[in-house]
């Protein structure tokens, strides 16, 4: 019986490992307390195993319990685009003519970061590449 529960604990590590390494997404963050409150669990049914005696298991459960309490805090940083953008690209998303002066495109930039910033709603990407856009124009 014990190693059916055993086995089922594996399945519930590996899910959790499996949720983990699909991204810190919007709304993804909740894995994290799963599997930190799972650990818990597993460093308690580990001590109480080693209390009864029964070592193997003990030390199986407790050596994955702290695996994955430590897997479950790592976060995985997605590499930033390196692309550069062309002026014309740039003045597209910004949304402004070529011989824009650089009052125009901080205005530009401003209209349309007060909805592309991620506390109003918008997404990291997007103001990221309104950012780069800024930046191209503005030679900086």
């Amino acid at each position: 019986m014990s190693l059916i529960w055993l086995v089922l604990a594996a399945i519930a590590v590996w899910a959790l490992v499996r949720l983990g390494r699909q991204g810190e997404g919007r709304r993804r963050g909740q894995w994290r307390v799963a599997a930190t409150l799972f650990s818990a669990v597993m460093l308690a049914g580990g001590v109480l195993l080693a209390v009864r005696g029964a070592w193997l298991p003990a030390a199986g459960l407790i050596g994955a319990g702290l695996w994955l309490t430590v897997a479950s805090r790592q976060r995985s940083v997605a590499p930033r685009p390196t692309e550069a953008l062309s002026d014309a690209e740039a003045r597209s998303i910004l949304g402004v003519p070529a011989g824009a002066t650089p009052e125009a495109v901080n205005a530009a930039w401003r209209r349309l970061m007060g909805r592309a910033h991620p506390d109003q709603g918008g997404t990291e990407g997007l103001a990221a590449r309104l950012n780069a856009a800024r930046d191209r124009l503005l030679k900086r």
